[in-house]
């Protein structure tokens, strides 16, 4: 039996990733295609337990360095316990972030530095990285005025000043040149819809599956 596919989806705060992740699920199945959801921080009873440490309490509850070895470590039992066992059974897998949040929230807003994330990627996950991540841009006013609508009490990060939000952007867009084989930038401002359409056109052209 042939590996699945991982798709991920990125980007700031309020830019519509749990919404466009949940669309593109239903089009994969729709196709007939056997798809696993899943999400970062989380995506496994351990790593879940983690993440309410990370996106609750105070901004400055954590040091950077200890952010990222955190997140790092969930996102290790997402690996071995979620996404790993998926794929090798053949299901795709789209995930609402992985280790590109990282670098961007942590290597870039925090100012940890790329090298420092990606040795710490090595040590984790050796070469393992999506097969296809579409990074969702749309300014960080924007994206946080939509995320203050948002009722959801996991907030942490979007509390955080905007100079953080604008490195955080400026580090997506960065990660999307710098790997341009395997992300694709969406502008989020669209409407939901035509942000679909995109997605269901870059799924056929790099993936080979026309989701419906």
């Amino acid at each position: 039996m042939a590996n699945g596919k991982f798709i991920t989806l990125e980007g700031g705060e309020g830019a519509g990733k749990s919404t466009q992740a949940k669309l593109l699920v239903q089009a994969l199945e729709g196709f007939g295609v056997c798809v696993l959801p899943t999400r970062e921080p989380g995506g496994a009873p351990a790593a879940e337990e983690i993440r309410n440490f990370l996106v609750n309490g105070p901004v400055d509850r954590w040091t950077p360095a200890s952010e990222a070895l955190l997140l790092f470590a969930a996102r290790l039992e997402h690996m071995e316990n979620t996404i790993r066992p998926a794929l090798t059974s053949g299901r795709w897998v789209v995930s609402d972030r992985f280790a590109d949040s990282t670098m961007a929230y942590q290597g870039y807003g925090h100012r940890l530095g790329v090298d420092w994330i990606a040795n710490l990627h090595r040590l984790t996950l050796g070469d393992f990285s999506p097969d296809l991540t579409i990074i969702l841009d749309i300014p960080p006013e924007a994206g946080l005025a939509r995320a203050s609508q948002r009722s959801d009490s996991e907030d942490r990060y979007e509390r955080m000043d905007p100079a953080f939000h604008q490195r955080l952007r400026d580090g997506f867009l960065e990660i999307a040149r710098r790997n341009s084989k395997r992300c694709a930038v969406v502008d989020a401002t669209l409407d939901i819809n035509k942000i679909h359409d995109w997605i269901r056109t870059l799924i056929h052209k790099r993936l080979g599956v026309a989701a419906k």
